[in-house]
């Protein structure tokens, strides 16, 4: 079991600094150390870090010159194999956020592991999922630096490089993984939730962090290509800003998907307008009419795959089904939902993924961050609230195993009819 040197910096967030301190001592991986470096606060928060002190294996109170050089000083206190930055304020998903990512895959030879995150907004919780192109790291960060694990001793070799943050401000973090990258170090995803971050902070200015990544990017030379991916951001953040934009949103997204397409006799020609919007539809898949679809920008299908008339697919969380895969009629797909605990209620969204050869049956309900496995059966009726293992057959309120299936499948759904 390697050992994971968690850091946390902090300055002045009495408010937030226990909740991050807690989310560390919960997590199961048992080979840990935490090092906290507080800047000098003066409203509590080191009063609140002393309450821990027995509990933490390094920490100081003292100024500094920022963010960055607090987390050069706790990594030149980090004795475990892998590093990773709990920002104050952040949390980890749930108690074996550490112990799924660390035992996702074989680590040989891996740089940098990173997973997926839950972005915390005034009105929502978002699952953020990182891309697995690892080459668009040539334009643009693909995941949360605090949902990574960095090998030790190469983030000792690359601290982050305090020349540069004048120019670069509060990217120094995104500048030190690019390096990485340009290195040719090894950058491996590992498909799990890993941290949770409030949106608000330091780094919540997109037109600022857009031309602070096309000058990590385009590395001090001028490159139409960074410059272009820039203005494009530029462009796509002014008009989402716009009064008309909702508007405009909702008739592209709602209006004409769940109103117009299904009096559209011609699954050519919905294919066509779903694709427009950027729904990612493979070869031989059909969605039949009159079906439900919120956000449908944010749906993937896999080739040979059928959707039956009267389902509800909510892919504000994003949806990916994949190839040779049957949804029967009036199934639920729901991605989101609401945190019934908190004051607030605020939404939260979780993605869902049904894989190849699965089959799920009329009227059944899938619900948020649920995985359906290959091949695996939900009957009809059933509601599932946890992942269900290939192969598997479940059925039942909630969902239950009650039998196999055989896993020699080799079939295309083909549900295509005309005019249907």
């Amino acid at each position: 079991m390697d050992k994971i040197s968690v850091i946390t910096v902090v300055f002045n967030d009495a408010s937030h600094i226990r909740e991050t301190i807690e989310s560390y001592l919960s997590q199961s991986w048992g080979n840990k150390e935490y090092i906290v470096i507080d800047g000098g606060s003066s409203d509590g928060t080191a009063d609140i870090i002393k309450e821990y002190a027995g509990r933490i294996d390094y920490w100081v109170s003292e100024p500094d010159r920022g963010i960055y050089d607090a987390y050069n000083k706790a990594l030149k206190q980090a004795s475990g194999k892998w590093v990773n930055i709990l920002n104050s304020g952040d949390a980890y998903v749930d108690n074996d956020a550490i112990a799924r990512a660390m035992n996702f895959s074989s680590l040989d030879g891996v740089d940098v592991l990173f997973g997926n995150s839950i972005e915390i907004r005034r009105d929502a919780m978002v699952t953020m999922t990182a891309l697995d192109d690892i080459s668009m790291l040539e334009y643009c960060p693909t995941f949360r630096h605090g949902s990574a694990f960095i090998r030790a001793e190469v983030h000792k070799k690359h601290l982050f490089d305090l020349s540069k943050q004048k120019r670069l401000g509060y990217s120094l973090d995104w500048e030190m993984l690019h390096s990485l990258y340009k290195e040719g170090c090894t950058f491996k995803k590992v498909d799990t939730m890993v941290q949770k971050y409030r949106v608000e902070g330091v780094s919540n200015k997109p037109y600022r962090n857009l031309l602070y990544n096309y000058r990590i990017t385009s590395q001090g030379r001028f490159s139409l290509s960074k410059l272009m991916f820039m203005i494009k951001g530029w462009t796509s953040l002014f008009v989402r800003s716009t009064h008309c934009y909702n508007f405009f949103r909702a008739l592209g997204l709602d209006y004409f998907v769940n109103d117009v397409l299904p009096h559209i006799p011609f699954w050519s020609l919905r294919r066509l307008y779903l694709k427009m919007i950027g729904c990612k539809i493979g070869q031989g898949s059909f969605i039949m009419k009159k079906n439900y679809i919120m956000n449908a920008n944010l749906l993937t299908v896999g080739k040979n795959s059928h959707i039956n008339r009267g389902c509800l697919v909510d892919c504000r969380g994003r949806v990916t089904i994949g190839d040779s895969v049957s949804v029967s009629h009036n199934v639920n797909i729901v991605t989101g939902g609401h945190s019934m605990n908190t004051s607030d209620f605020i939404g939260q969204f979780k993605p869902i993924v049904i894989d190849d050869y699965a089959w799920i049956g009329v009227s059944s309900t899938i619900l948020q961050g649920v995985h359906i496995g290959k091949g695996a059966v939900v009957a009809a009726g059933a509601v599932v609230t946890k992942d269900v293992e290939p192969y598997t057959v479940v059925a039942g309120v909630p969902a239950q195993k009650i039998g196999t299936r055989s896993n020699n499948l080799d079939y295309k759904c083909n549900g295509w009819l005309p005019l249907s």
